[in-house]
């Protein structure tokens, strides 16, 4: 009974101490230590979702947009609510495909998550916000969205920014695209500009629950627009060059490309850059379809020609070679014969046609594109031991290099030497050797004389095909043999020829403008080089090339012409390929006494240079300047 008596005082005693305990822990964790907790707490359900920013807009040279954003309706699904339904969403975006006329796996493959393993389309964004599966929806489906939200649970409908190129195919090569999904620049200014169109991103922080339901909205930090770019283009211009280039490829027989570019020759900026087959950059938004994409890849309307496409430049080439020429002592004015033939080795080198033209200067050479003067000068060259005078000259100009412009993918071209003929021919000598014995069944069944060739160029080079040989020095002074060159580097050469010899890098940006307008930065073409030619060689190259269009070999292409108000300076070339048509080039510049701007196109199996592409160069010049009754695409001012 004692005991009892002492028990009882004893648990109450325990059951005080308990009770002041768990009060004091309640204490700590509450009061002490409560913030931290909320926050341990919070954190494990606060998520971070980025807001895109508004894409900055691309500008011509007179402030006309390029590219720009527009309002359009657009439907987004909320992943984590099509989670939560019954059968995981799939009712729902079956509905959702019925009313948007779209197949169910093309919206099922947008709003699954981008990994390793998941080919796109897929969304590369938060989970825990709306996924764009559908642009440009119309208003009338989009408010059946709207207003039957029991049918379409997790949906939603409202306008969004979307990409919009208000000129349509207009320079659709030089503005580029966005990458599916991700809205990040993948081609053209837009990639190359990417740093600066793209802004920066907002944030917003939300607390889910458990199932990654969005509960409220912790901070939100908005996102920062873009920057503008404003181009050196003249929309106007663009036009101009486009419609010509059209209608040369399509007018020219076997035709299936060409590119032209038109530069200001005294400071390296683009005006017009153009490629043919073109297409219609609209087809980016709201995602590309297989069919779409696989129809711009099999036929590389992708490919920028004016940058990344490659042809030997044939006679444009002759600038190189004459002041090549020059500078190894032969006399611009001296006494030359042009016959229609040259032997060089075992091989007779003709003239286009055959034919024998008599005595001449090179002034004379260049207007009526002698080749027979430049074998000759290739042939001396090299039995002298001096065959890399004519190489040193092309990389002067330019060539055998990227031009360093501001678009992506620039191809390099080629300036073939020694080196690289022995390093080709190790690449390529077991194939070679191989079809030296084999021959070529498959093209001797429709064309038995062309295999024989090849079979036998196969058997030349298997044997010697390391060494650089006479006859390649004479194909490489008339662009000719393994020269490659962009349109783009022909035009920045033609440039420092009528500039007096500054080699530019060319660019298409001129300036980047902030989100308010203000100027944050110029952009100007940086000086590459100068060409190591003698102002009196330079001047006697532009003198002759004024006569080509007149009197030369670009004189039927230009008859009528309007010389009086514009005189147009230029140069025709005509590269053969065995077994196919001639690539057409016309490389110019004006007027021709303090040369202004630069234009040059090819089209590719467009046939001579006179026939295509010096056409279309009249066509540009024409428009450009009002002429032949056409409207002056460029502004007075630029024209004086």
């Amino acid at each position: 009974m004692r005991h009892s008596r002492f028990r009882l005082p004893l648990v109450h005693l325990l059951v005080a101490v308990l009770f002041i305990t768990l009060l004091g822990r309640l204490w700590q964790v509450q009061i002490v230590d409560g913030e931290r907790y909320t926050r341990a707490a919070v954190a494990d359900h606060v998520r971070r979702i980025a807001i895109p920013p508004v894409r900055g807009r691309i500008l011509d040279d007179r402030g006309r947009p390029l590219a720009r954003n527009r309002a359009e309706m657009t439907v987004s699904v909320d992943r984590v609510a099509l989670r939560r339904q019954p059968d995981g969403g799939r009712a729902t975006l079956r509905a959702l495909a019925e009313l948007l006329d779209r197949p169910y796996k093309e919206l099922a493959r947008r709003i699954r998550l981008c990994g390793p393993k998941v080919g796109k389309p897929c969304w590369a964004g938060s989970p825990y916000q709306p996924i764009p599966v559908a642009e440009g929806v119309a208003e009338r489906k989009a408010m059946q969205i709207v207003e039957r939200p029991e049918r379409f649970p997790g949906v939603s409908a409202a306008p969004a920014p979307v990409r919009d190129h208000p000129r349509g195919e207009l320079a659709a090569h030089v503005l580029g695209y966005l990458s599916p999904g991700e809205g990040k620049g993948a081609d053209g200014l837009e990639a190359a500009y990417e740093a600066d169109l793209k802004g920066r991103p907002g944030s917003r922080e939300v607390v889910v629950d458990s199932a990654g339901q969005v509960l409220r909205t912790v901070r939100e930090q908005p996102p920062v627009p873009g920057s503008t770019l404003v181009t050196s283009i003249d929309a106007d211009v663009q036009r101009v060059v486009e419609r010509a280039l059209s209608k040369a490829v399509r007018g020219a027989r076997g035709a299936d490309s060409g590119a032209a570019v038109v530069m200001e020759a005294r400071t390296g900026r683009i005006v017009a850059m153009a490629s043919a087959p073109g297409y219609d950059p609209r087809v980016w938004t709201g995602g590309i379809d297989q069919a779409d994409y696989r129809k711009l890849t099999r036929d590389d309307r992708l490919l920028s020609r004016a940058v990344q496409g490659q042809w030997p430049p044939a006679s444009t080439w002759k600038i190189v070679s004459t002041a090549a020429a020059a500078a190894s002592g032969y006399p611009l004015d001296g006494r030359y014969d042009c016959p229609g033939s040259y032997q060089v080795g075992d091989r007779a080198f003709r003239n286009a046609g055959g034919a024998d033209l008599g005595t001449m200067n090179l002034h004379r050479a260049l207007v009526v594109s002698c080749d027979t003067i430049y074998y000759r000068f290739a042939e001396q060259l090299w039995g002298k031991g001096d065959d890399e005078a004519m190489q040193r000259m092309a990389r002067a100009f330019g060539f055998g290099a990227k031009t360093g412009v501001d678009l992506p993918g620039e191809a390099a071209g080629r300036v073939p030497d020694r080196a690289w003929k022995k390093a080709f021919w190790e690449a390529t000598r077991d194939e070679t050797c191989e079809a030296a014995r084999k021959g070529y069944p498959e093209v001797a069944k429709k064309d038995p004389r062309r295999a024989a060739y090849l079979k036998a160029v196969a058997a030349e080079n298997c044997a010697g095909g390391y060494a650089w040989s006479a006859g390649d020095a004479a194909n490489f002074s008339i662009g000719q043999g393994d020269v490659l060159v962009t349109p783009l580097q022909l035009a920045r050469a033609y440039a420092a020829l009528a500039n007096g010899g500054t080699l530019f890098s060319p660019r298409v940006g001129k300036e980047v403008r902030g989100p308010d307008g203000a100027l944050v930065r110029k952009i100007t073409p940086p000086v590459a080089g100068r060409l190591p030619v003698p102002a009196k060689t330079l001047r006697y190259l532009r003198d002759a090339l004024a006569e080509v269009p007149r009197s030369g070999t670009a004189a039927q292409a230009f008859d009528g012409f309007p010389f009086g108000r514009l005189a147009v300076a230029g140069k025709t070339g005509t590269a053969e390929a065995y077994g196919t048509t001639d690539t057409s080039w016309f490389a110019s510049f004006a007027p021709a006494k303090k040369p202004k701007y630069v234009v040059v196109a090819v089209v590719s199996k467009g046939g001579a240079g006179g026939e295509a592409a010096a056409p279309a160069v009249r066509e540009i010049w024409s428009g450009m300047y009002g002429l032949e009754g056409r409207k002056a695409a460029l502004p007075e001012r630029s024209r004086r």
